[in-house]
This record gives structure tokens, sequence and C-alpha cells, in this order.
């Protein structure tokens, strides 16, 4: 009997060079490859575009218009598609309304045990909910969190009033507010704040709250504080950017000051269940949350006991133990809210189903990988089928199938090279299987430092009291479990020393933003061809004049068909080209705008006569995305391109001696990418920076100059450093890190 497959013919899907494949049915299959070789082409814009699609047409016009919108693959012919389930690393949405609790459905249980077993009795589930009338504590609407003023921040009293003392947009000399304070008698303009008395300092900052002054404040005076305050946290309209900016400068949250945090009102903060407020429940880790949860023995509740606790050790299977309900969903990072969207599918009944899961092992320490595949075996064996984009080799050492697409990225990749065992991987001659026969050795000469940066008395999260001492002018890496406390503390870094953060959050895209606009080189582009053709800059602007007049700069004309896939067709006017014509018939060497926005980043190098482009360019290069066109949409790119993009924009803006921060900058990235990305960081540091790396990645830790391991486990069970040194000195095989490095980890 012939084993039953998802059949793909001609695929051309993004960069797929009309490729034929067969993807084998109930089985465990790992598709690898460089980044932006067509991976996630095949995987996620064929394989689930086609079948939530096809799914989607079952649903009568009126629920298809609700569902979500999938855009069908260019593809001639697909067979054997089952229902698919998407579990990607894009951070869980929300607000902060939006927890861990509320996410998994454990919110809903636990609510629901109070509302039936809680003394005093407060009520119905919803009175234990923090995002209805009922519940929510009424002065900070359920948030936990007030917005106050950071008033420490509104002054420099270095300064006097003449000389900018007052931070406030609209405060300084000759705006709009500063003959309030400066002009009225009262104030010395021209004294720095630090010779003030308190007392006018006190007046200058709240009004009529200070006494013992010489002089009388004018008649409906307003502080500083009390004018920024009705400005800005008083009005219920939409607030412009900058405003929003000047909130985020001059504001800070604090706990609630009724509620402590709980979110909750009164009613609902005095309820218990063995001896402890949902309140308290909520801020537990969960592990231990589910040993407490196990001693409920009433009857009245044994269902819901049975499904909270099943969900709480779902989330300790997948190696979140350590998350507390009340943690709220966008300080997650990309791996623990891909972690989080799995729980609900492990007590699946539906068999039969397409999970489509994307580099799962994001986020996880060598050591906790084991977890995972245990999980994607589990959904395998219970009858589905499981492909899953990854470029770990332990995961890639379990799957039934291994399918590399390659062999490079772009144009030069789409194309299926390898098909078969991972063993026979490891002896073919494909990038992964030539990367998979490399071996990484520690580096062995570690650079010598400048100087030293200190983190001292470290309390944020789970850390405890740390004092930790970064060498500058090499580079540094955090490890240690998820969870361990790697981020507070380069959090604490950052706060103490005013790193460069490049964190994993996503770079912002739409259909306009490209890798030329969003690193900031596309002003240069525009001005080269301003100066050769003697007109306006803005005329090569898709956004501005020079925009082809029908389809506003965008190339395409969209047409939303309701509870159909929306349409793109390219403009009839411009052909796809974005510009007018008398745009176009400006040229430099021949070429015109929209030729420039269709060079490759190499191409454009060799091309474009101009220092201040090749510097922009030269960083996406060296980043390993000399591929990529000018002018290519960045929501076309992969998840390991858009991260390199924005470390290129990063690196094009530094001249002094910075310190970065980067956090698991190997997201995505296939070994080769990893050496490319390894070398830019080389080249930081041999250019006097100081380069500080939250990674798991074995080959990024064994290339380290210095280490900082932190854990031993996650959560409340981490927080203390394990080793600082070099890394070939961390031979202590008691701790994670160290038995992954010596080769003694599950699955190294």
């Amino acid at each position: 009997m012939t084993e039953r497959a998802i059949t793909l013919r001609r695929v051309r899907t993004n960069n797929l060079a009309g490729m034929d494949i067969d993807i084998p049915r109930n089985r465990l299959v790992v598709f690898a490859g460089v980044s932006g070789s067509g991976k996630s082409s095949l995987v996620f814009d064929t394989v689930a575009a086609e079948a939530g699609h096809q799914i989607n047409e079952t649903f009568p016009p009126f629920a298809r218009n609700r569902l979500p919108k999938w855009t069908r693959p260019d593809v001639e012919h697909i067979q054997g598609l089952t229902p698919v389930i998407v579990i990607d690393q894009r951070r869980i949405g929300g607000n902060a309304r939006s927890t861990v609790g509320t996410i998994t459905d454990t919110w809903t249980y636990l609510r629901l045990l109070f509302s039936r077993l809680s003394r005093p009795y407060v009520g119905e589930s919803n009175h234990f909910s923090f995002n209805e009338p009922a519940g929510m504590c009424p002065t900070c609407s359920g948030l936990g969190e007030v917005v106050v003023s950071a008033v420490e921040r509104f002054l420099d009293l270095d300064k006097s009033l003449a000389d900018g003392a007052i931070r406030l947009p609209g405060f300084g000399d000759g705006r709009h507010w500063y003959s309030q304070y400066a002009d009225i008698g009262v104030f010395d303009a021209d004294t720095p704040l630090r010779r003030w008395s308190p007392a006018e300092r006190e007046a200058l900052l709240y009004g009529r709250r200070a006494a013992e002054l010489g002089h009388k404040l004018p008649t409906g005076f307003e502080g500083i504080v009390e004018r920024f305050e009705r400005i800005h946290l008083r009005t219920s309209d939409n607030l412009s950017e900058r405003k929003q900016e000047t909130i985020r400068r001059f504001t800070r949250a604090d706990t609630c000051p009724e509620c402590a945090g709980d979110r909750l009102n009164a009613a609902a903060r005095t309820a218990t269940v063995c001896d402890r407020t949902i309140g308290e429940m909520a801020r537990m880790e969960i592990t231990e949350l589910a040993d407490l949860i196990r001693t409920v023995t009433s009857d009245r509740v044994a269902p819901v006991v049975t499904a909270l606790t099943a969900r709480l050790e779902a989330m300790i299977t997948i190696g979140l133990g350590y998350l507390t309900l009340s943690r709220t969903t966008p300080t997650l990072s990309g791996g623990e809210s891909q972690r989080v969207k799995t729980v609900k599918h492990l007590g699946s009944s539906l068999t039969e189903m397409t999970y489509v899961v994307d580099e799962p092992t994001v986020g996880l320490h060598p050591t906790d990988v084991e977890s995972m595949i245990r999980l994607l075996e589990r959904l395998r064996d219970s009858g589905n089928n499981v492909l899953v984009v990854e470029h770990d080799p332990a995961v890639m050492a379990h799957a039934d199938q291994v399918v590399e697409i390659g062999p490079g990225a772009g144009a030069a990749g789409g194309e299926l090279v390898f098909q078969g065992s991972f063993t026979e991987l490891r002896d073919s001659d494909t990038p992964t299987g030539r990367a998979l026969a490399r071996n990484q050795s520690r580096k062995v000469a570690p650079r010598r430092p400048t100087g030293h940066l200190t983190v001292a008395g470290a309390v944020r999260n789970n850390l405890r009291h740390l004092t930790v001492r970064f060498p500058t002018g090499v580079m540094t890496v955090l490890t240690g479990v998820a969870g361990s406390g790697k981020s507070s503390l380069a959090g604490e870094l950052v706060d103490q020393h005013d790193a460069t953060v490049i964190d994993q959050r996503p770079v912002s895209t739409n259909r306009r933003s490209t890798p030329i606009t969003y690193t900031g080189i596309a002003p240069a582009i525009r001005k080269l061809f301003a100066r050769h053709n003697g007109v306006s800059a803005s005329l090569f602007s898709a956004n501005s004049e020079g925009a082809c007049p029908d389809c506003g700069g965008a190339g395409i004309i969209y047409t939303d068909l309701a509870f159909m896939d929306g349409q793109e067709v390219n403009c009839d006017t411009c052909h796809g080209r974005r510009f007018t014509p008398e745009v176009l018939a400006h040229t430099v060497d021949g070429l015109s705008i929209a030729d420039v926005e269709d060079l490759t980043i190499d191409q454009a190098l060799a091309q474009l006569p101009d220092k201040g482009i090749a510097g922009g360019l030269e960083q996406l290069a060296a980043v390993g995305l000399g591929y990529l066109r000018l002018g290519q949409s960045l929501n076309t790119l992969s998840g390991g391109e858009c991260q390199r993009v924005k470390i290129a924009k990063e690196l094009r803006q530094t001249r002094r001696p910075t310190t970065y921060v980067l956090d698991e900058p190997t997201t995505g990235l296939h070994t080769n990418d990893t050496d490319t990305l390894l070398r830019v960081l080389d080249n930081l540091v041999e250019h006097g920076h100081t380069v500080v790396v939250i990674e798991h990645d074995l080959d990024v830790i064994r290339r380290a100059d210095w280490l900082v391991d932190l854990g031993p486990g996650p959560g409340r069970h981490g927080g203390t450093i394990l080793f600082e040194g070099h890394v070939a000195e961390h031979t202590d095989h008691t701790t994670p890190t160290g038995r992954a490095l010596s080769g003694t980890a599950p699955l190294q």
C-alpha cells in the first residue's frame, strides 16, 4: 500500500521554483535550509494557506467574512490536505488585560472554582474577572497599575529656567508655557534650580501645594505637574504621536494603590480557597499552583479541578512552570508565546490534523529541547501530520523525515535539495549536511577587555541581589535555562549603563516598508537622483508627489472582496513600478528609481556611486542579506531576515563605542547564517564596541569571550550566577549549560 502523502506539484509561491514534493502524512517532518531559502513559503504560505482557504470555503459567506483571510498559493496541484493548525512565533496579541491565565483559559477555571468554594461568598465567576465591571478594581479599571507622573524626570536641577531646566516639551525659553513660570516675578529664571529653596521647587512643580514663598503665586497658577497631567493624562481624545511620546518619557506605571496589583475589587480580594485569595494564586508559579489545586478534594467542583489541573500540568510539561497566571502576554518572549499556544492542543481528541510549527525550540536552552520534542512526537502519535520549520539538529534527529530547501536564499533558493532521514542528511553534500559535519570548538584565546561595566544589586524579577561585572570591548554571552533571569539581568545592564537593545520584538512591517526605508537608506538614494537630475528629492518617494496617482505609489490595486480573498493586481497605470512616467524618466547611470528598487543589495553596492548609500547597504550585506531587493516589501521576509534587517539598522547608526544587548539574534538562522552573524558581532567588537548576547545556541556560546551562566532553574529556582568567566573554563557538568557544552546533555 502506498504511503499517504500531501502531494504538491509545480509550487511557485514566493521564491519556490516550480517545486514538486510529496510530504508523508502522519509523520513528524522537519523542513531545514538557510534563512530565506523558501521553507516558510512551502509550509506556511502553500500548505497551510491552501488548507486554511479550503476550510473557509465550507462556511457560508456571512461566517467567511469574519474568518481569517488566506492568500491562495501559486501552485498547480495540491492533494491530501487536512485541516491545519498554525503555531507560529508571533507574540500573543493583546494588552495589559491579556495574561497567561486568560489566554490559556486557566483563569476561567480558577474563577469558577472561587465562585463555588470561596469564603466569604462573593458571587458568580464574573465577580472574579478583572475585565468585567462586577469584578474589576474601580481605581485601575482592572489593570493593576495606574499611570503617574515621573516627576523626577521633569527638571534638570543644574540648569536655570532660561537654560531649559524644565525638560517637558513646550516649557523652554520662548516656548508656549515658558512665560507662565519665568515672567511672573516669583521664580529666578537665571539661577540653576539646584540653588533654589525646596519650597520654590515645590511651588514650581505643584503650585499651591507649596508654602512659605516670598512671593504670592498668581491667581489660577498651575504647577508644572498639574499642567502636564491636565494636558496629557486627563484627555480622552485620540492622542497625537508627539503627545504619546511625551507620556512615555515623563510617566511611569505604578502599582494600583487600592488593589496592590490584584486588579480586583475589595469583595473579590477578600474571598479565599485553601487559605489563598485568587490574587495570591495568580502570583504563584504554575508548578506551585498545580500542587495547591490538587489539594482541593470537594466533589462539588471535581470537574473544574480536573480541567484546571490538566491545563496547568500541560504548561509544566512544555517548560512553562516558572510563569505565573498574572504575567501579561505582551511581556512573553516569542518562544514563550509559542509554547503557550500549544497548551490548548495537548488535550485535543482531534486526529488527522496538520500542525504547522515554526521553530518550536526558539528561546529554549539545549537541555529543555527534549520536552518540546516529546510534545511534537505526542501530536504525531495522536494521528496528526506535524510539519516543523527548524534549524536545531536535535529536532532533526527525531524527525521521521527531513526536507531541505535551498541551496541558497531568495532567488538562489526555492529548490528541493534533500529529502530523507537525518542520518542521510548528515552524509549529504547540502548546506545543512555540511554544517552538521563541522566540528565547532570553543574559543581558545579570548579577547582582552578594555574595562568593565558593573551591574550592582540587581533584584529585578527573580534576580537575587546580583552584582555582575560585564567586560567591555569583548563579546559576552548570557545563557541559562528559560526563565533563569537572563533577560532580567540584561534589562538591569541597559537601565544602569544606557545600552542599545536589539530585542525579539518583530520589525514593524507594512506593504510600503522595505529594507532601505526601514534602515534609513532611502533618503540618500532620493538625494542622489535629485542631484543628478536637478529636481526635488520628494519626487522619488512613492509616498510623496512622485507617486503614481492611481495606486498611490503602492504599485498594486487591492480590492476587498468581503468573504472571498482580497484581490491584488498590478496597477494598470504604472504596471507595478509605483511612480509617474515623468519621475521614471529621470535616471542615474541609465537606471530609473524603479530600476534601482529592483536591484539586489549586492547589485546596488556595485552600481550606485554614492558613499552615503554604500554605508547602509554594506551593513545589510554584512548580515547576509545581499540577495534582497532594495524595494522588496518587508512583509515578504522570513523571521530571520526581518531580525537581521533590524540588526543592520542599529549597526548603521553607531559611531562612538556603544554597548549592544542582543536578545537571541540567532532566532530563525541556519548554522551558515549564524556564522555570518558572528562575523558581524566580531566586527563590532573589533571597532571598539561591547556586545552582550542572550543566547542558547551552542555555536555562539563557544565563540564568546566571556560567559555568564544563570540558573540553575527557572523562576524562583533561578536568579543566581552559576558561572562567570571564559567559556573554555566552564566545565561544571552539574549545570545545564555545562552539560550541553560538554556534549553530555540530552540530544546533544
